[in-house]
């Protein structure tokens, strides 16, 4: 992923998070409290959002620290799985969407640490 692809990446999914969270906050709200959905909506929301920043910030560094090409695809990876995970089970109720969403967790902690590894290893400038 180059960094064009990543700033394009980042800015679709801070446009899903905005949107979503906008919908989820008035469209939303009485089904996701009915549920008791809206927590769980909320933190999909919200961990949408905050990877679409890192995506943003790994944009902005990945010509200069091409390995972060990985991290950004772990990020992009997690936000659909975590916060698609969250998403569809706030949104239909199944429960077992929640056993989805440890996976997607575990991109994005991989995509910290690949962005952790690629800054310890490299040459100071």
């Amino acid at each position: 992923m180059n960094q064009r692809h990543t700033l394009l990446l980042a800015s679709l999914f801070g446009t899903i998070a905005v949107g979503l969270g906008a919908f989820g906050a008035h469209a939303l709200k009485s089904m996701l409290e009915a549920t008791g959905r809206d927590h769980t909506y909320e933190l999909a929301v919200r961990y949408n959002f905050f990877h679409a920043l890192a995506l943003l910030g790994t944009a902005a560094l990945i010509d200069k620290y091409p390995g972060l090409k990985a991290a950004s695809w772990l990020f992009a990876s997690g936000i659909l799985v975590f916060s698609g995970s969250l998403y569809v089970l706030a949104l239909t109720n199944q429960s077992a969407w929640g056993a989805v969403t440890p996976f997607g967790g575990l991109l994005l902690i991989a995509g910290w640490i690949s962005m952790g590894w690629i800054a310890a290893r490299s040459v100071k400038s």
